[in-house]
């Protein structure tokens, strides 16, 4: 075109103008072919674009997107490999006991744990027992812990709780005083007992509990089921019955539970002190007399003397005062419970042994006498058998003497 020049290697063209630009600012042409089929610079940013400065709060939240993703990466790392060690066999070669005492974290738990050489790692099972949210829900008591259990196993077994349990028998017909010196001869509990409890307040029973379970928990349980046992069964007691509340139930049921030796007469023995109750009639039953003369120990180690029968300082001697004893001279079982709630359909104001480890009823004092005969010859013929062994004779003797009978007025016995 006219005005137009090409350059040297005749396939550019470029203006007059261009070219008289050229011969101003020569940086903008070419200095040789080579140069000329190099690409063109990118421009340069504009002034005001350089220096500028990013939003602080952009920065802020970069870096807190960066923070979280990294604690995130590593909070699944530790959760994968604690996981990983959760499940994995434990060191343990052979089964053990592990105890836990009350009120022990689970801090001093872990490590000790780890001293036994029941698990790998006391800081995975810390870090476990938090991550599962069980680190206070971990029970006292002793366990059986199996063979290469795993942390899951070990951690498994401490918050059922299912431990070892030990039991403590207390039979029917002992005295407070007595259940205590018994609860203080078994080595699994522990505590001292500050006070004997209340006569009649323990229910009788084989109790099951963890080894380190103080006696004091024991008697509130022993207490707590007594209760309860006669709470629910107090809305089913007869309804002629003569005595109009628990206590009462419990006083003479601790009786029969001392004078019933077989359970099938338990309701025929109650109904009769039920009845001498009715009649104003005094209980006369010798196991009142030998809790009071015993101060509470519920035996005297021989028979009933004709002094202690005539003993008018004793207030347990129901041959001398009417009506019940003071407090309940035991602690009854629940059959004999049962029995004064619901006592036989009788007439009887009389019993006495038969001889054959029963009793005898009668329902007047001249038939009752007969029956005290009975008995008398039963004992003398008994005596005449073992003259021959006078050990055997005098055990036998002072077993028989103490037998009690209730009668309306002093023992013939005695």
């Amino acid at each position: 075109m006219p005005g137009d020049y090409y350059n040297a290697n005749g396939n550019s063209r470029y203006s007059k103008n261009a070219a008289y630009r050229g011969q101003r600012d020569y940086s903008v042409l070419p200095r040789s072919p080579s140069e000329a089929l190099e690409p063109e610079r990118a421009p340069e940013p504009p002034e005001g674009s350089r220096g500028r400065r990013q939003n602080p709060i952009v920065v802020f939240l970069n870096r807190l997107l960066t923070f979280l993703l990294v604690l995130l990466i590593a909070v699944g790392t530790t959760s994968y490999v604690v996981r990983l060690q959760f499940d994995k066999p434990g060191p343990l070669a052979y089964p053990t006991v592990f105890v836990v005492p009350r009120g022990e974290g689970v801090s001093a738990i872990a490590r000790r744990l780890e001293q036994e050489g029941i698990i790998n790692d006391r800081w995975t099972f810390f870090i476990a027992a938090r991550y599962f949210k069980v680190h206070d829900k971990i029970k006292a008591g002793e366990y059986n812990i199996k063979a290469e259990a795993s942390l899951r196993d070990v951690l498994d077994t401490l918050v059922e709780g299912k431990s070892i349990l030990y039991s403590v028998s207390v039979p029917e017909g002992l005295t407070s005083w007595q259940v205590i010196e018994r609860l203080k001869a078994n080595p699994d509990l522990v505590g001292d007992i500050l006070e004997i409890p209340p006569e009649g307040s323990l229910l009788p029973d084989t109790y099951r509990f963890a080894r380190g379970t103080s006696r004091d928990e024991l008697i509130r349980r022993m207490q707590g089921e007594q209760k309860k046992f006669i709470e629910g069964l107090w809305a089913t007691r007869s309804r002629d019955l003569a005595l109009t509340t628990p206590e009462q139930v419990i006083n003479l049921a601790a009786i029969v539970e001392k004078e019933a030796n077989r359970a099938d007469e338990r309701p025929r023995v109650a109904a009769v002190y039920l009845n001498r109750l009715k009649k104003r009639m005094r209980l006369e039953a010798d196991p009142t007399i030998i809790y009071g003369a015993s101060g509470g120990k519920g035996t005297l180690g021989r028979p009933i003397l004709k002094s202690e029968v005539e003993d008018e300082t004793n207030p347990y001697n129901t041959y001398r005062n009417a009506g019940l004893p003071p407090t309940p001279i035991a602690n009854p079982g629940r059959a004999a419970i049962e029995a004064v709630l619901k006592p036989a359909k009788s007439s009887d104001l009389f019993f006495v042994a038969d001889g054959t480890g029963a009793h005898v009823f009668a329902e007047t004092y001249s038939d009752h006498q007969k029956n005290v005969a009975r008995w008398r010859a039963i004992e003398r013929n008994q005596r005449e058998e073992k003259v021959a062994d006078p050990a055997a004779d005098a055990v036998a003797l002072d077993k028989l003497q103490a037998v009690d009978i209730p009668l309306p007025q002093r023992n013939p016995h005695r």
